[in-house]
């Protein structure tokens, strides 16, 4: 039998995608802010100890419910949750491994390019999203030096929060919000499993819902 904490996280992704769609307030809360957790008692019932990827879950779960307030204020707030959560898993993967020289450059000059774009656009957010898209920036390219997967989870958490960006900046397509949700639960799903798969020295199984903020 599979790990019933994958399950059921693929289950709260399900409604937390179906809340997005309707614009469903009430399901987002019931759903949003169990998936972080569900992730976080996987990583502990697989390795029994707290790590800083456990912290960063731990973090990710504040920002998941700091979102889902309005306003500005709040809006900061989860900013600043979700940047504790890039730092830590910075932290555990640097420990880890070194990051390919490729993966970290690439990712700066995608840092430098996506700011000149919203730069004009962002505001009193300018500095706020520049420091955490820095930080976003080299999470990722740090977990491309710990496995093919957490690699894949740190490139969709990155355009989860490029999609962010671009509605701060007061852009907009159809869709934009159910695609931010999604590559977001995929980012933690493939980090955690990944991190586990790596650290453990054993496979990790792959969830039957492999879907995702």
């Amino acid at each position: 039998m599979r790990r019933p904490w994958l399950v059921l996280f693929g289950v709260a992704t399900l409604v937390e995608l179906v809340g997005v769609a309707l614009d469903s307030t009430v399901t987002q809360w019931l759903a949003k802010p169990l998936l972080a957790p569900l992730l976080l008692a996987y990583l502990w019932e697989r390795r029994r100890r707290v790590d800083p990827v456990a912290v960063g879950l731990v973090a990710a779960t504040a920002g998941d419910v700091a979102l889902l307030v309005p306003g500005r204020v709040a809006f900061l707030a989860g900013m600043g949750c979700f940047l504790v959560t890039q730092i830590a898993f910075l932290t555990a993967f640097l420990r880890h491994r070194r990051p390919p020289v490729a993966a970290l450059v690439g990712y700066l000059l995608a840092w430098a390019g996506a700011n000149a774009l919203l730069w004009g656009s962002l505001g009193a957010l300018r500095l706020p999203v520049l420091g955490y898209s820095l930080a976003l920036s080299l999470m990722a390219a740090a977990a491309a030096g710990v496995s093919r997967r957490t690699a894949a989870g740190g490139a969709l958490f990155l355009v989860s929060d490029l999609l962010i960006g671009v509605g701060a900046a007061g852009g907009d397509f159809p869709g934009r919000d159910l695609l931010v949700m999604a590559t977001y639960a995929a980012a933690l799903l493939l980090i955690t499993t990944g991190w586990v798969a790596a650290t453990t020295g054993r496979p990790a199984p792959t969830p039957d819902i492999l879907l995702s903020r």
